[in-house]
């Protein structure tokens, strides 16, 4: 007995003492913005199943204290931590994972064994700044990456441009894919930007394609990089969540020229008290800048429902709306959203099903930009309006230059806008109705099957179609200064159908032999339809003030049947492009990695239609050899080495090489002979246009350190592209006109990238990380063909006085849009001598030969740096963005720099402002020795801050009984926050195309600038 009560009471010790060690564990699990997670499964080591979280990603677990606790989702890394009472785990995205999934062209690979030069980057959701097209969340985050963005303009678009461009004339816009759907570059009419048609709310990652071996799986299109987009998709369990924000936005800056009492002063002073230019004086004293902007008021909204349907279904469905108001009068951008995601997984998971379909609608109003040149120029003394003149109401009650007119058709309206008058700005802005409704619908779907039996083996089809129409309208009012009289109204409406299908066969091996090989290979083929339907009408009306509406022209109209009448203008076109890919990757003991890709593509743009595109690269993770494994300081280094050619066949058209003819119209032109037959006018046409192509080199450097809080990658590139695709003029003999498409030249672009991130703090409740990238980028013209002359150049760069007064140029030996200009010449303090410039070539004389070629528009240094601190619930994050070498002509500047006797009161009708700097500097004449000199390209390097943003993320918020509470974040972001310059102008970031359509930028005129932004956001899930 007593031995059994000792065995008893022993049994009951280590019972007891076994239930002491057991806790239970209440915890919460949330990802990085402070959002629960929904059916997170948390397993205890050694124990078989485990617990899902609940609504508000709570759990609770019985298991003895210290037990190793596994916590996983999926699109998750997973947490591994010990049992503990209480517990909050924060999973990070699977993209911060080492083994994260890039998508790449017709496929996906791990991060860290990617040949090619790739950059994947997770949308920030805690310090993204204003965003309202995707393009705003890469902004200076990726090296190699500059985006410029349209000024101001509510939904402006942006310029784009990787490692450079790699074209003239031809197209430097990057290939977008969105969802495996390759977009075109015309995007929709009446949006200035084509990825309106994706909220960024949607978006789930980005990957940026900069290298050959990377881009030449997309052959023709990946010259200039390519940016692959893919959208969120639904999992888990059900989940409700908003996004919206309030902004309120107003100018940073304007141009300092003379105010009314200036003005007044310095007209009597120069022509006298008694002069006519002192009559024109009005008495007001109106900031014309200050009329023509406002105080902006947006707000952007975007709910997201998304969950599993019977557990076999997942599906994500959003909405969204953005109203954007402009803070140039007239101006805004309203858009609606809407996206359904459908990804299920079928068949023991061998069947991947991914269905995708996107749509928008937007209607956009775009103001007269005209209107801010005019601000600068217009006289400060007169009033905005005038109610007092007879007439007064002819001109809309506004304030503009007029004179005696003898045109009119009636003679109650003596009097007649002054064209060559600077135009009242905000007549500008209000008589001109300039709107469009834009819509956008893409649908694509992916199905991957991995053969039963036989799982080496993978079926991958894609298909995807893009239907887009746009109607943008044009009203100009008969009193407007623009249209005065007659008015007018524009029409133009364009439709496009895309359709893309694809199909590839995967096979992959694991060769589990001492070598540990691995071998996979795919191979598919492609065809993408392009069609484009245009409609234009533009026309006037006369005796408008009589309530008449007869059409009495027509600009874009044909008269097709030669009996007086024009009809509407359309135009139609379409192109194919087919293509055969492949592309074989192999790797050795997971250390050595070789890729090949080959890439056939045929366009319809060409005779020759087919153009093939190779690449190869080679990856070496040097960590793993014996020399480095053992370095505790090293984490991680990676040789990369790659080679590949790229084509490009956007921007020429679409049947350049066929002879093709146009119908001559009116009775003028009937050939008699065989009746009244009209002639058939040949056009210009080149049948040996072929691609432009492009060889890359680059080798690169992955690297990390100190257990990974100090890691970044190294490139350098070199990038040859011959068979430019240019349009030069030629002897009117060898084509039946002087201008003609042609594959001249070559060019190159050598650069440099770094990426470094620094995980300055990581603790329990502290955690910091900075993101800093560097790019160097040279381009040089090596080859221009077009003329016998050694100094053959092609002009560029149109600026607003006068015609042909070009201040950029083609160049060999030269970057693309380098200025060409005259050196002005300086006295010995510093100051410029008026209409004295450099004769360079010494000859005594000055004349075009002595104009040179002066800096460049596109800066040769970029640099971004992106930092987010975070303490508990609270985070605090910046970016700035770095410009060094850019420069810009000042249009304004030149422009206004005759101070002339006959220039401020001009041809003795009317008076015009100047800039402060135009009065110091006080020229006397406008000729091009004045106007076109090295004085007026101006250094326009910049430091900027993008934003600047703070928020406090909580959760259980409002909880009651019944209720489990909200969990989410608020946050404050100020935009445009502040930069520093020494350009003088509006803004240094110049993307005014100007009056030359192939112009890409670096003249400063009109353009909107960029406000700064004060926003209010709001995070929630329900």
């Amino acid at each position: 007995m007593p031995l059994r009560m000792l065995a008893l009471l022993c049994v009951i010790f280590l019972s007891a003492t076994a239930f002491a060690q057991n806790i239970t564990v209440k915890g919460n699990v949330k990802d990085a913005t402070g959002e629960p997670i929904i059916g997170a499964t948390v397993r205890a080591a050694g124990q078989d199943g485990g617990v899902i979280t609940d609504f508000d990603g709570n759990f609770t677990l019985s298991v003895k204290q210290g037990t190793e606790l596994t916590v996983s989702y999926i699109g998750y890394q997973d947490q591994k931590v010990a049992a503990a009472p209480q517990l909050s785990i924060t999973l990070q995205d699977a993209s911060q994972n080492l083994n994260e999934v890039v998508v790449i062209g017709y496929g996906v690979a791990k991060k860290t064994d990617l040949t090619g030069s790739v950059t994947a980057l997770t949308p920030d959701s805690k310090n993204k700044g204003l965003v309202v097209n995707a393009q705003d969340m890469i902004q200076g985050k990726i090296a190699g990456v500059n985006i410029t963005n349209a000024g101001g303009t509510p939904g402006a678009g942006a310029t784009i441009r990787i490692r450079g461009g790699a074209s003239l004339n031809a197209s430097n816009d990057p290939l977008i894919v969105i969802d495996g759907v390759a977009m075109d570059n015309n995007g929709v009419q009446g949006l200035s930007n084509p990825l309106s048609l994706v909220n960024p709310q949607d978006i789930e990652s980005f990957s940026v394609l900069k290298d050959a071996s990377a881009t030449a799986i997309y052959g023709s299109r990946g010259s200039n990089g390519v940016i692959i987009i893919t959208t969120k998709k639904g999992h888990g369990g059900t989940k409700v969540s908003y996004n919206g924000s309030f902004t309120v936005s107003t100018k940073k800056k304007t141009l300092d020229v003379m105010d009314g009492d200036s003005f007044r002063d310095l007209i009597t002073s120069r022509y006298g008290a008694d002069s006519d230019a002192a009559k024109l004086l009005g008495t007001a004293n109106t900031d014309w800048q200050d009329q023509i902007y406002r105080t902006a008021f947006s707000h952007d909204h975007a709910v997201t429902v998304s969950g599993t349907i019977g557990k076999v279904l997942p599906y994500r469905v959003s909405g969204g709306y953005t109203d954007q108001q402009g803070i140039l009068k007239t101006s805004d951008f309203k858009r609606f959203t809407g996206s359904l995601n459908l990804s299920p997984t079928l068949l023991d998971d061998h069947l991947k099903i991914n269905f995708n379909a996107k749509g928008m609608w937007a209607k956009s109003r775009f103001a007269n930009t005209n209107a801010v040149s005019a601000a600068v120029w217009f006289d400060p003394t007169q009033s905005v309006y005038d109610y007092t003149s007879a007439d007064a109401a002819n001109f809309g009650n506004y304030f503009e230059w007029r004179d005696k007119g003898t045109a009119l058709a009636n003679d109650k309206y003596p009097y007649t806008y002054y064209t060559l008058a600077t135009k009242n700005p905000v007549a500008l802005l209000n008589l001109k109705n300039d709107r469009a409704i834009s819509r956008d619908l893409m649908v694509s779907g992916d199905i991957d099957y991995q053969v039963h039996g036989f799982e080496d083996l993978h079926f991958h089809v894609t298909g995807g179609m893009d239907i887009a129409e746009g109607n943008q309208n044009t009203d100009i009012d008969p009193t407007s200064p623009e249209a005065f009289y007659y008015g007018s109204y524009g029409y133009k409406r364009i439709l496009k159908r895309n359709f893309q299908g694809s199909a590839y066969a995967m096979y992959t091996h694991d060769f589990k032999d001492k070598l540990d090989n691995h071998f996979d290979i795919m191979a598919g083929a492609e065809e993408s339809h392009f069609w484009r339907n245009q409609h234009n009408r533009t026309f006037s009306y006369s005796d408008a003030w009589n309530g008449g509406r007869s059409e009495i022209y027509t600009d874009d109209g044909v008269d097709y049947n030669g009996d007086g009448v024009k009809e509407d203008y359309h135009y139609k076109t379409e192109n194919y492009l087919v293509s055969y890919f492949g592309r074989a990757n192999w790797n050795m003991m997971d250390r050595y990695f070789v890729t090949f890709t080959f890439r056939a593509d045929g366009s319809s743009r060409f005779k020759d239609h087919w153009g093939y595109f190779p690449s190869t690269a080679f990856m070496w993770k040097m960590k793993d050899e014996n020399a480095f494994k053992d370095i505790k300081w090293l984490s991680d280094l990676k040789f990369r080495a790659g080679w590949g050619m790229t084509g490009q066949q956007e921007g020429i058209g679409d049947y350049g090489y066929i002879a093709n003819y146009t119908m001559n119209s009116g009775a003028q032109n009937y050939y008699y002979v065989v009746g009244n037959g009209n002639l058939a006018r040949p056009n210009a046409f080149q049948s040996d246009l072929t691609w432009e192509k492009t060889t890359t080199y680059n080798l690169g450097l992955d690297w990390a350190l100190f257990n990974r809080r100090l890691s970044g990658s190294f490139d350098w590139y070199y990038r040859k592209t011959t068979d430019l695709l240019n349009t030069v003029y030629v002897p009117s003999t060898a084509n039946f006109r002087n201008q003609v498409t042609k594959n001249i030249g070559a060019m190159s672009n050598t650069g440099f990238e770094a990426a470094i991130k620094f995980i300055a703090v990581d603790t329990e409740d502290w955690h910091w990380t900075l993101d800093y990238n560097f790019t160097y980028n040279y381009n040089k013209i090596t080859k221009l063909t077009g003329g016998d002359n050694s100094d053959y150049y092609v002009a560029k760069g149109g600026t607003s006085f006068g015609t042909g007064n070009n201040v950029q140029a083609f160049a060999v030996g030269h970057p693309a849009y380098t200025y060409y200009i005259y050196q002005q010449a300086y006295d010995k303090n510093g100051k410029p001598i008026e209409g004295v410039v450099v004769d360079r070539n010494g000859d005594g004389v000055i004349t075009s030969a002595d104009k040179y070629y002066y800096k460049q528009k596109d800066a040769p240094v970029l640099m971004g740096l992106a930092s987010r601190l975070e303490w508990k619930n609270w985070d605090f994050g910046f970016s700035l963005r770095a410009s060094l070498g850019n420069y810009v002509f000042n249009d304004f500047a030149a422009g206004m720099a005759n101070c002339g006797p006959n220039a401020l009161f001009t041809n003795n009708k009317y008076l015009t402002n100047r800039l402060l700097t135009s009065i110091s500097d006080n020229f006397q004449t406008a000729d091009e020795t004045t106007t076109l000199t090295d004085y007026w390209v101006h250094n326009a390097s910049f430091l900027k801050c993008d934003n600047i943003t703070l928020g406090y993320s909580f959760q259980n918020l409002f909880k009651c009984a019944g209720y489990h509470g909200l969990a989410g974040r608020i946050y404050g972001t100020v935009n445009n926050v502040f930069t520093i310059t020494n350009y003088k102008g509006l803004d240094p970031e110049i993307n005014y195309k100007g009056l030359d359509p192939e112009n890409q930028g670096g003249i400063d005129r009109d353009v909107y600038p960029r406000p700064i932004s004060f926003i209010l956001g709001l995070s929630l899930n329900f």
